[in-house]
């Protein structure tokens, strides 16, 4: 317990850092730029976290929506519900991969959570023989010759359109460890994905928010 409360305290002390270094970074560009260009970057930033927040709302209105059954999910909340017509059947708390970049240059890879509205592709179990990209391997420190996990995704899995994926608690792969979430992925506990397992089915509606 002491050496995990040690740290802890080290990674705050990382963090803060951190933030200290990129305010100071951020300071001595702003220092080099003049006032309209200051408050040319200012209106850029705003537009863009208003158009973020707007297009936010409206996915989440959509879903509310949703004639059909459907999946939604509120990144910020960690939260996946099960619903109709804004009616919430069913709240189960989820984990949302982080924001993250893997390697660096023109072949580096950016992922960040899924926004907006996606389909059910597939629904699998622990028979599926599922293969994890390249730059998974490479986060994990994994060689990357062998790819291929069956039950990789856990007991049950929803497959997105697009690509997106979420995934239950896997016992082999590189995301068998409890603490670690897929970046670009969603994982939930395996009985709460099982207990909507019923009525899911390919073709239902998925939004992210």
């Amino acid at each position: 317990m002491a050496l995990g409360l040690a740290g802890l305290i080290a990674l705050d002390g990382w963090l803060l850092y951190k933030r200290w270094q990129y305010t100071r970074q951020i300071a001595q560009v702003r220092a080099t730029l003049s006032e309209v260009d200051k408050q040319r970057a200012d209106a850029i930033i705003a537009s863009s976290a208003d158009r973020t927040r707007l297009q936010v709302a409206l996915v989440r209105r959509d879903a509310q929506l949703e004639d059909d059954l459907n999946l939604a999910v509120s990144v910020d909340k960690s939260r996946l519900y099960l619903q109709r017509e804004g009616a919430q059947l069913r709240e189960i708390p989820v984990r949302i991969g982080a924001e993250k970049s893997i390697g660096s240059g023109p072949g580096d890879v950016k992922l960040a959570a899924p926004r907006g509205r996606f389909t059910v592709a597939k629904v699998v179990d622990e028979s599926y023989r599922w293969r994890a990209p390249v730059w998974l391997m490479t986060d994990r420190g994994q060689p990357a010759g062998a790819r291929d996990f069956e039950g990789g995704l856990g007991p049950i899995a929803i497959l997105l359109s697009g690509g997106a994926v979420i995934y239950s608690d896997p016992v082999a792969g590189p995301l068998k460890d409890p603490a670690y979430v897929m970046p670009g992925a969603v994982r939930a506990s395996t009985a709460d994905l099982k207990a909507m397992a019923e009525v899911l089915e390919v073709g239902m509606p998925v939004y992210f928010y």
